[in-house]
Order: C-alpha cells, then sequence, then structure tokens
C-alpha cells in the first residue's frame, strides 16, 4: 500500500511548480478564511482518499458570514491543495487531487472520510446534534486532526470535547507512539518545539484514544500552540524555509498513514 520516498526537499519544489498560489489575504483583504465560503461543491465520492475539512457555525450565522475571520476556513484553500498532492507523490494511496470537501460534523457525509481536518477550535461551539456526528465518526473509526489553536483557546476546546466524549482526556503524545513511525522516523515535539513556535508558545501533542488508554487506538491528534496546515498553505511561497515544509508535511504523512491503518 505504502512506498517510502526520500528526496523530500523534491517533494516542496514540485507543489511549487504545480501549484500557484493565490493567496486567500489578497482576495479577501482582511477576511481570513472567506475563501472557504465560496468553495465549491463538493466532489461526488469515489473511495480515493479525500482531504476532509470541518465547518462550523460562528457569530451566529450559518459558518460563518463575509466581511468576518472565518476561523474554520484558515489556511484554505491552498493547504487542502498541497497536502494531497505529497501524499499522492511519497506514498501508494489513491489521493484525489483535483477537490477537497468541506463537511459538517452532523452531515452523514462525514462518514466517508477516515480522515478529517479542525482547526481554530477556540471558537468552536458545536450543537448537540454536531456533537453527536463527532463522537459517532470517532468512535466508527473516524481520525481527527485538531490544529492551529494556542493560549487560553485549550480551555474552549476542553470543554466543547466534554459535549463529544465526556470521559475523554486529552493526553501528552510520549515519543515512542506508533504515529511517529507509522511512515516516517520523525520526533515532531522536539523539532517543532524547537522551530515551530506557535505565537511564541511552544508546540505541544496530545492524543485522544480509546478509553483513554494510550495502548489503544489514537481516535485524534491535538495541535496545541502549532498550526501545521499554515506550512502547508505557504510552502509554495518561499516565505517559510523548505526545511520547515518539509517537516510539516512528514508530519501529516504520518498522521494520515496511521489514520489509515489503525
Amino acid at each position: 500500500m505504502i512506498r517510502r520516498f526520500f528526496g523530500f526537499r523534491l517533494l516542496t519544489l514540485l507543489v511549487l511548480v504545480v501549484l500557484g498560489s493565490v493567496l486567500a489575504a489578497q482576495r479577501y483583504g482582511y477576511c481570513n478564511g472567506c475563501a472557504a465560503l465560496e468553495a465549491p461543491p463538493n466532489p461526488p465520492y469515489d473511495g480515493r482518499f479525500t482531504y476532509a475539512r470541518i465547518k462550523f457555525n460562528m457569530f451566529g450565522q450559518e459558518y460563518g458570514g463575509r466581511g468576518r475571520d472565518i476561523k474554520w476556513g484558515h489556511d484554505y484553500p491552498e493547504a487542502d491543495q498541497h497536502f494531497p498532492l505529497i501524499v499522492q507523490e511519497v506514498t501508494t494511496t489513491e489521493v484525489r487531487t483535483d477537490g477537497s470537501v468541506i463537511v459538517a460534523l452532523d452531515d452523514p457525509d462525514l462518514m466517508k472520510f477516515p480522515f478529517a481536518y479542525l482547526c481554530e477550535v477556540g471558537y468552536w461551539i458545536p450543537s448537540d446534534a454536531e456533537a453527536a456526528g463527532l463522537r459517532n465518526y470517532l468512535l466508527k473509526g473516524g481520525f481527527l486532526l485538531i490544529d492551529d489553536f494556542a493560549g487560553q483557546h485549550m480551555f474552549n476546546f476542553e470543554a466543547q470535547l466534554r459535549k463529544v466524549l465526556p470521559e475523554a482526556r486529552l493526553i501528552p503524545m510520549t515519543a515512542d507512539h506508533p504515529i511517529w513511525d507509522s511512515f516516517y522516523r520523525i520526533n515532531a515535539m522536539e523539532y517543532f518545539g524547537a522551530a515551530g513556535t506557535f505565537n511564541g508558545l511552544e508546540a505541544q501533542f496530545f492524543g485522544i484514544f480509546e478509553e483513554n488508554d494510550p495502548k489503544k487506538r489514537l481516535m485524534a491528534i491535538v495541535n496545541y500552540n502549532f498550526d501545521v496546515s499554515e506550512f502547508w498553505e505557504y510552502s509554495d511561497t518561499g516565505q517559510i524555509p523548505i526545511d520547515l515544509t518539509n517537516e510539516a508535511y512528514k508530519l501529516g504523512v504520518n498522521y494520515l498513514v496511521y489514520a489509515l491503518t489503525h
């Protein structure tokens, strides 16, 4: 199913060549994430790995409103385009590269996507139906990447997580967990703690495990004080050193391969 590829620096250069970035900030000014509001319709499901982004309600409006900061849309569409290209190049996974999906937690279609991305959970307040949808998704085998939040936003995330899984605990990830060796052998905690600080805060990684047991399946990985998707987003601009974007892609590939094999 999977093959290793060692010329990783070339892959970032591949993204530079294949996709010319048109930054969302250029299109929408101060409205970060607004590009997601004009996303094309979700492509029909065809069994290939398709990158899935979770949307949620904000500001009393359905999924946000123009002229505001659309938190769940941060780094869209570039990150959602770039990461599948890397997965296609370094693994033998069948990947959709012509489109990603944006899906709500209470949408039954969520079950079609074994790997989903949720960001800015400091602003996430799921409805009862959305909390139930995410609970079912995780318990039935889905994997959630939780990313792009920092500092006091952890308080809201922990409160909302209790709606989803009342007994769940955020367990610090350790360097010996299989996710760090599921494809590449990496020590993300050490690397990003030193080189990938988020607003001056050291990155931390937590896991949400079945029955709060680190020996059982990891249902969700939590990137706290960190934003791996932003490294993917800007990997074709030269604004972030290639070595850092390479490590961010390795991290994402490991997350995905773990999700597809556990």
